[in-house]
């Protein structure tokens, strides 16, 4: 008994001096590396595109248009800075029967060329975007907003029109839904600042023209008030329909007597 023990008690030990060497030997063995496949690759090259997509449309729609936005703002700021250095007489009003009536551009514009800026008091005090002829992307791109050439020029009687994009080259409009009854909206030029209030949101399809109208949406309709009409893309990322500003005349301030206080400091820069 006690020797039968002996053995079964020395048995495991000797077993476990074993084992372990056998295990040593298995694990020294090499594993076998995996194997890369064209569709594991494909996947991967294919996330890392995802990546660079998303992140370039994080700049183009948020840091860009920062970015932009800062820079056509400095451009508005030295503009009108040589505007208001360069001024002369103030001009009389283009209808004499009218001595309210403010001067009128009557130049013709080439594509592309500003001739303005938009200042939005609600958008910003560092708000300020270019105003260039004609709707083509090629001026859009640019960060300008772009002036229908049928449509009337700042402070004529009718329609002035205007479009830009939503997000994206400088985001010009990106806050047209935050205009409230009342804001103001102001035009300025070379002869002076063009004070609009704004009025209504109107959304229109795509293909709507009457919006180019005189007097928007009413063909036919002779205009009796000076009238501005911001228009842009809606919903954001997205051209299913278009969302219309309308805002009409106040005020006319001559360059040579300065920009009204509500702007002064975005027109001069020190805000």
């Amino acid at each position: 008994m006690d020797e039968a023990g002996d053995d079964q008690a020395t048995t495991p030990s000797s077993e476990s001096a074993v084992r372990p060497r056998g295990r040593a030997r298995s694990s020294s063995k090499k594993r076998p590396r995996p194997r890369v496949s064209v569709v594991g690759v494909l996947g991967e090259l294919l996330v890392t595109a995802g990546v660079l997509v998303l992140l370039f449309l994080g700049w183009q729609q948020w840091l860009g248009d920062i970015i932009e936005g800062h820079q056509l703002y400095g451009q508005s700021v030295h503009q009108s800075q040589q505007w208001i250095k360069e001024a002369g007489p103030t001009k009389a009003p283009t209808d004499p029967a009218d001595p309210a009536a403010p001067p009128v551009i009557t130049a013709s514009l080439s594509t592309g060329k500003v001739f303005g800026y938009l200042y939005v008091p609600r958008f910003g005090s560092d708000y300020a975007r270019p105003i260039a002829q004609g709707t083509a992307l090629s001026v859009l791109n640019k960060g300008n907003l772009g002036h229908y050439p049928t449509t009337q020029m700042p402070g004529a009687v009718g329609n002035f029109m205007v479009a830009s994009h939503r997000k994206a080259y400088g985001g010009d409009l990106e806050h047209i839904n935050n205009l409230r009854v009342g804001d103001h909206i102001f035009v300025g030029t070379a002869d002076g600042w063009y004070q609009y209030s704004f009025r209504n949101l109107q959304f229109v399809v795509p293909t709507a023209v009457a919006i180019l109208d005189p007097v928007p949406d009413q063909p036919g309709l002779q205009p009796g008030d000076r009238i501005i009409t911001l228009q842009s893309c809606n919903p954001f990322f997205s051209t299913a329909e278009r969302i219309m500003a309308y805002g009409t005349f106040d005020k006319f301030y001559p360059i040579a007597g300065g920009p009204p206080a509500e702007i002064a400091a975005t027109v001069t820069g020190k805000s």
